[in-house]
C-alpha cells in the first residue's frame, strides 16, 4: 500500500455505542466519506484504500466505471464493499444498516425582474466575500493557481483587491505546440501586477510524477490534469506557500463549458416541424447515400446526435466506446460486466437535476460528474500530495445561491458562452482573458509519447503490464502501441494514460490483481 495522509483517520462507529449516527457530503464533495458495513459495525473514512485495508478484491463493475469515466463515480468504488456517499447525499445508521438519502434537485428559481446592474453588483460582492473568506486564517502569501483562464484570472485578481497587495500566482506550461497558454497567464499576471511564478513541465518530471501521483489515490483516477496540478502544487510548495486558491466552478456555475452551447444546437432539431424532419431531413440525410457525402456528412452527424436525448447524448463520443467495447476488453471480462450501468447511473443523476431548463439541468448534472467526481478530486488530492490546502472560492455558497436565480439566458446567451460572468467583470478582467478560448492544463501526453523514450518505454511498460491482468486484450494494446498512437497521438494517447494510470495504481495498491470470472 502507498503512504497515506496523516489527517481524517478512520472512524469506528460501534453499532450500539452510539446506536445512530448521521453522515453527509456537501454538494460538490469538497470532503469525501467513505463507509463499510463491517457486521454491523459502520467504518467511515475519507479513503477508499483504508477502509479496504490489505484486500485485492476489486469489483470489475468499478474498473468498467473507470475506463468509461476515467474515474469510478459514487457510491461505487473500486473495492467490494467499500461505499462512497455521493455528493450532496445524506445518510443515517440506525445500529444495522445505512439508509442513504439522495438531495433535493437543485432550487433554480431563475429572477427574470432584476437589472443587470443589479446582479453585476451583487455578483461582484459575493466574489470578494468568497475570496476574503478563503484566504481567513491562512498563513504566509497569498497564492493561487493562474491558467491564463477566466476563473484562475479573477480569482488572481480579486486577491489584489482584498488583500491590497498582489497575490503570488503560480502556471504551469508545456513546449508543445497548441497546449502551451503561459502567454495569456501573463496577461493576467501584467495586468493585475501579481508576483508571477511560471514553470515548464518536462516529459522527464512526468516519468519521475506518474507513479507517485497514480499511487496516492484511495483508488484508481484518470484526469490527465492531475500530473501538472501536482507539479504546480509542488513548485508553490517549494516557495513556503502553504494554501492556494482555485478557480474550479466558475464554469459550472455560470455556463463556461463548450458543451453547453453545443448541446443547446442540438435541442434546435427538436423545433424543426416533424414533417420536415422526418419526410426530407432524416431520409436524405441518414436513409439516402448523399447522407456520406462531405457536403452532407456534418448534417448526418448533427442529425444522429440531436436525435439522442440528453444525458446519453454527452457520450456519444465517450472514448472507449468509440474505440469499441469488444476490441478494448476481454470476452470474460465483458461478461462479468453490466455495459449499460454507466449511462444508467447518468441517467439517474440527470433525472435528479429536476425540471429547470437544458441549460441549468447540465449545469446540475456537472456538479456532480465535472466537479464532484474529477475536477475537485483531481486538485485536492495532488495538493494534499504536495502538502498544500487548498480552497475554492468560486465554489462560495453566496455564489451558489446566485446563480441559482440568475436566469439562464444570463448564462449562455444565444452560443455566448457565460455571459453574464464576462459581461459583469468586463473592465476588471483584461479583454484578451475575456476573448480566449477555454484549455486548461492540457497535458500533450500523446505527442511527447512518440518524441520522448523514457516516457514510452514508462507507458507501454504500463500498459502491456495492464493487458496480463484479464481486463483488457493484449492484441488493442499491442495495436495501440504500433499502429493508432503515431497515427492519432492526441486521441490514441488519452487511452494509454487512462490503462497507464489505472495500472500504476495497481502496482501500488493490489499488486497480484488478475480479473477472474
Amino acid at each position: 500500500m502507498s503512504p497515506m495522509p496523516d489527517t481524517a483517520p478512520t472512524t469506528l462507529i460501534e453499532s450500539a455505542i452510539p446506536a445512530t449516527a448521521e453522515l453527509a457530503v456537501d454538494r460538490f464533495a469538497l470532503q469525501t466519506l467513505c463507509w463499510r458495513d463491517d457486521g454491523g459495525q459502520l467504518r467511515t473514512d475519507p479513503r477508499a484504500d483504508r477502509l479496504a485495508g490489505d484486500t485485492s478484491d476489486l469489483d470489475p463493475q468499478a474498473l468498467l466505471d473507470y475506463l468509461f469515466f476515467h474515474a469510478i463515480p459514487a457510491p461505487r468504488t473500486v473495492f467490494r464493499g467499500v461505499h462512497r456517499l455521493p455528493a450532496g447525499h445524506s445518510a443515517q445508521w440506525d445500529g444495522g444498516a445505512l439508509h442513504v438519502q439522495a438531495p433535493r434537485p437543485p432550487a433554480f428559481a431563475p429572477d427574470h425582474s432584476r437589472s443587470f446592474d443589479a446582479w453585476r453588483d451583487e455578483f461582484r460582492g459575493a466574489l470578494k466575500a468568497a475570496v476574503a473568506d478563503a484566504l481567513h486564517g491562512g498563513e504566509g502569501p497569498a497564492a493561487c493557481f493562474l491558467s491564463g483562464g477566466t476563473d484562475s484570472s479573477t480569482v488572481a485578481g480579486m486577491i489584489g483587491v482584498v488583500t491590497g497587495e498582489p497575490a503570488q500566482t503560480y502556471s504551469i506550461g508545456f513546449e508543445a505546440e497548441g497546449y502551451d497558454e503561459m502567454a495569456y497567464a501573463r496577461i493576467a499576471a501584467k495586468h493585475f501586477g501579481t508576483r508571477h511564478h511560471e514553470h515548464y513541465v518536462t516529459p522527464d518530471q512526468l516519468v519521475r510524477a506518474i507513479p507517485a501521483v497514480a499511487a496516492w489515490y484511495d483508488q484508481p483516477f484518470g484526469n490527465s490534469s492531475a500530473v501538472p496540478a501536482f507539479i504546480c502544487a509542488q513548485v508553490a510548495r517549494a516557495d513556503g506557500v502553504t494554501r492556494l486558491l482555485a478557480g474550479d466552478g466558475g464554469d459550472e456555475l455560470f455556463g463556461g463549458n463548450t458543451r453547453y452551447a453545443k448541446q443547446k444546437v442540438f435541442e434546435a432539431y427538436g423545433a424543426i416541424p416533424g414533417a420536415l424532419r422526418n419526410t426530407l431531413l432524416e431520409p436524405l440525410l441518414q436513409g439516402s447515400p448523399l447522407g456520406a457525402l462531405p457536403l452532407l456528412r456534418k448534417g448526418r452527424s448533427y442529425l444522429e446526435q440531436a436525435r439522442v436525448p440528453l444525458p446519453a447524448r454527452l457520450h456519444m463520443y465517450n472514448l472507449l466506446l468509440r474505440l469499441g467495447v469488444d476490441e478494448v476488453l476481454e470476452p470474460d471480462f465483458l461478461a462479468a460486466v453490466d455495459l449499460d450501468d454507466p449511462l444508467r447511473q447518468c441517467q439517474a443523476v440527470w433525472n435528479a437535476t429536476g425540471d429547470a431548463g437544458t441549460v441549468n439541468r447540465m449545469l446540475a448534472f456537472d456538479w456532480r460528474y465535472t466537479l464532484a467526481e474529477s475536477d475537485i478530486p483531481k486538485v485536492r488530492e495532488t495538493t494534499a500530495l504536495a502538502g498544500v490546502e487548498v480552497r475554492y472560492p468560486l465554489l462560495d455558497e453566496r455564489l451558489v445561491a446566485l446563480s441559482l436565480r440568475l436566469p439562464e439566458d444570463m448564462k449562455l446567451r444565444g452560443l455566448k458562452l457565460r455571459w453574464f460572468f464576462k459581461e459583469a467583470l468586463r473592465g476588471f478582467l483584461p479583454d484578451a482573458i475575456l476573448k480566449k478560448k477555454k484549455q486548461g492544463f492540457g497535458l500533450p501526453f500523446g505527442v511527447w509519447l512518440t518524441r520522448h523514450q523514457p516516457l514510452r518505454a514508462l507507458a507501454e511498460d504500463s500498459v502491456r503490464s495492464f493487458a496480463t491482468r484479464g481486463v483488457v486484450r493484449p492484441a488493442f494494446v499491442s495495436a495501440l502501441f504500433d499502429q493508432h498512437l503515431h497515427q492519432h497521438p492526441g486521441y490514441y494517447g488519452e487511452m494509454v494514460w487512462i490503462l497507464m494510470m489505472l495500472e500504476q495504481w495497481l502496482r501500488a495498491h493490489a499488486p497480484r490483481y488478475t480479473f477472474r470470472s
